[in-house]
């Protein structure tokens, strides 16, 4: 679950999100987002003086599905996007709208296509904004061009 501070409550605030972010459609869902400028930081400064986290927000509407498909949906974005919250810029701010083709979509596809938006939109880089030395073992980037390949041999043994 989102912690209450990260979460997008206010119909203005999502009204605000949807019409001066910036928007990246995907398949499954489209992700709006909007990042504080510094000349705005004014505005993501809290009373004690540090600058708020980004914070999120969810759009699941009747076309997904019924009320239990809808909540499922919901329940998956809502642990992915809170497992990338801490790699967006401070006081971003996101609005994530999901598509009825999300309702038979994995929790993968749906990572997939989520970390795509975000890193069309500019908010994180690579996978999980985690740079190459910082990747988990056995992650190494694929050959993109079969020229970069291992040579094969033809030996399947």
């Amino acid at each position: 679950m989102l912690p209450a501070a990260a979460r997008l409550r206010r119909s203005e605030d999502f009204r605000v999100v949807l019409r001066r972010g910036s928007r990246a459609g995907r398949r499954r869902l489209v992700v709006h987002a909007l990042t504080t400028d510094p000349s705005e930081a004014a505005d993501a400064v809290q009373f004690d003086g540090t600058v708020s986290a980004a914070r999120a927000g969810f759009v699941v509407s009747k076309a997904v599905g019924n009320s239990v498909v809808r909540h499922r949906v919901t329940r998956r974005l809502r642990h992915l996007v809170s497992a990338r919250l801490g790699t967006l810029p401070a006081g971003s701010a996101l609005v994530v709208r999901a598509l009825p083709p999300s309702a038979t979509a994995s929790s993968a596809e749906l990572g997939a296509d989520l970390d795509a938006a975000l890193r069309r939109l500019g908010l994180v880089s690579g996978r999980l904004g985690l740079s190459p030395s910082h990747r988990p073992a056995g992650d190494a980037p694929r050959p993109t061009r079969p020229e970069d390949a291992a040579p094969d041999h033809g030996s399947a043994v």
